[in-house]
């Protein structure tokens, strides 16, 4: 038995984006989710990828999941969570998977703790054959989510106290514990333990690295700046066509003043 673990973060950490948008194709796909809804999640979860997100988009994902199961069966998300386990699979790091096999080899219980569900973050624990994973749990009654929490969101905070919780219950020593992260956001998991390791991190968590000198890890840095570049280059491109058109309108303007000019000479 050991008295160690490693926990790793979900989104932008194992895998690249946010796994909530799988969550919210496969909910449409069962008619849990409308299409706008969806539409807007597939912004959202782009805009995650290159930039991370805030602790109120990151609570309105919790509401919107919380609201979208309400009165569903529990036994239909269930049913989902295969399917979603199976895009994700595609999406962990390979760098990531590495570390997971570290981790193991050392003798370290790995798990992934992230906001989404407990339905899907569990079957991809079992997937990766991992000794398990905590996430958002929605209470059920009688076999129906309520669309209320039954612990503690698993964010920020939340995080902290439920490695705190599964410390207690396996005997780990936080101190011998690693945690994973990319985001600020997780600054009370990673502080509780006595190896955190920022992995492709935002800048308020690398600056908070570098301060207390924490490990830091980079993922496909090169494939991330190329995306950080290819969004900025679509509104370069898109300021670049509006000067463009303005030029042209502003010399046409030009070209009809000096016209009218020439006519009122003439007539003089």
């Amino acid at each position: 038995m050991t008295n160690s673990a490693a926990y790793f973060d979900l989104d932008r950490t194992l895998m690249s984006g946010s796994s909530a948008f799988y969550f919210g194709r496969a909910a449409y796909r069962e008619g849990l989710l409308p299409l706008p809804r969806l539409l807007a999640d597939g912004f959202n979860g782009l805009m995650f990828k290159l930039f991370g997100a805030s602790d109120e988009k990151s609570e309105q994902v919790r509401d919107r999941i919380l609201e979208s199961v309400a009165g569903t069966e529990a036994e239909t998300l269930i049913k989902l969570a295969p399917a979603v386990t199976e895009e994700l699979l595609r999406k962990i790091r390979p760098e990531a998977q590495a570390l997971l096999d570290m981790h193991e080899e050392a003798g370290r219980d790995v798990y992934i703790i992230s906001a989404s569900p407990i339905e899907i973050v569990g079957e991809l624990a079992k997937a990766l054959s991992i000794a398990g994973a905590m996430g958002t749990e929605s209470e059920i009654v009688d076999g129906v989510y309520t669309g209320r929490l039954a612990a503690p969101f698993c964010y920020g905070e939340g995080k902290a106290e439920h490695i705190r919780k599964l410390a207690a219950e396996k005997g780990y020593d936080l101190a011998h514990c690693y945690s994973y992260s990319d985001s600020a956001s997780d600054l009370p998991m990673m502080q509780i333990v006595g190896h955190p390791v920022a992995v492709n991190p935002d800048r308020a968590m690398e600056s908070v690295a570098h301060r207390r000198g924490w490990p830091i890890v980079e993922f496909n840095r090169q494939a991330k700046q190329v995306a950080k570049l290819s969004a900025a280059a679509a509104f370069t491109v898109g300021g670049a066509a509006g000067g463009w058109a303005a030029g042209v309108h502003h010399e046409r303007k030009a070209q009809d003043l000096a016209r009218a000019r020439r006519l009122r000479v003439r007539r003089a």
